[in-house]
């Protein structure tokens, strides 16, 4: 290869680490395919396969037989036996300590989700919360982590976006304590519901502090609601760590 298809090569690395730095391609996202790529950079798809060889030796994508090159998790995301999955195990009570984690990056998340989202993160933003409102509201836990999510993925900031995703099972265990212990309860999934949408409006409307604000009361009042049923010995569902996270609804 010449001198110049080496730059040229190096160039579309850049371009496409560019994405992955500032999220807009996503861990576990599919990379566009060679001839895409080459077409839209003007390139032979000789060149974008070097670029995406270099890609792949520094650990930044992973090339699957048959399915194409995909982001790769910046960070390892907890095993089943990993300890701190068996410390949530041994210790509900560490589901509290995940919402505190929650309430302060989720906060965040929705302040940049308000200052950065394109019009494409306010579209899925906006499809996630439908989909959420349109599932059963006791078996929605997929759904309303996904519209949680979509938000993180909106703040455009790179190490955000990857640690949430590192512990997605983690943060996901959160949402269905939630969805089993607050939603069969009318009253408390009528107001997380009304939060849920202060969330998307303020986001929508570009309210920086607003949308901080409404993501962080949601989560404490998760929290705090917990600690009430707990309080009047209402028999708190704990999940089980063990069992995958997406079988608590679709």
């Amino acid at each position: 290869m010449s001198e110049r298809q080496i730059t040229t090569a190096q160039d579309i690395s850049d371009r496409l680490e560019r994405l992955i730095m500032d999220g807009s391609l996503l861990p576990e996202e599919k990379i566009p395919s060679e001839r895409q790529l080459a077409a839209r950079y003007s390139v032979s798809r000789a060149i974008v396969r070097e670029a995406l060889h270099e890609l792949q030796g520094r650990g930044l994508i992973e090339t699957r037989h048959g399915r194409g090159s995909f982001v790769a998790p910046m960070l390892p995301e907890p095993h089943t036996d990993s300890p701190l999955l068996k410390l949530f195990a041994g210790h509900p009570r560490t589901l509290y300590d995940l919402l505190e984690v929650r309430e302060q990056l989720e906060g965040q998340a929705a302040y940049l989700a308000a200052e950065r989202a394109s019009q494409r993160d306010r579209y899925l933003i906006t499809k996630a919360f439908e989909d959420m409102t349109a599932a059963d509201p006791l078996t929605n836990a997929r759904r309303d982590h996904a519209f949680h999510l979509a938000i993180v993925e909106a703040s455009h900031n790179p190490v955000l976006v990857h640690l949430l995703s590192s512990v997605k099972q983690l943060m996901l265990m959160t949402v269905q304590a939630s969805v089993a212990n607050l939603n069969p309860r009318e009253n408390f999934r009528q107001r997380i519901h009304r939060q849920h949408q202060r969330i998307l409006r303020t986001i929508l409307a570009g309210q920086p502090r607003a949308a901080r604000n409404a993501a962080m009361a949601h989560v404490r009042y998760v929290s705090d609601s917990m600690h009430t049923l707990e309080a009047m010995d209402q028999g708190i569902i704990w999940v089980d760590p063990n069992q995958r996270p997406d079988t608590n609804g679709d």
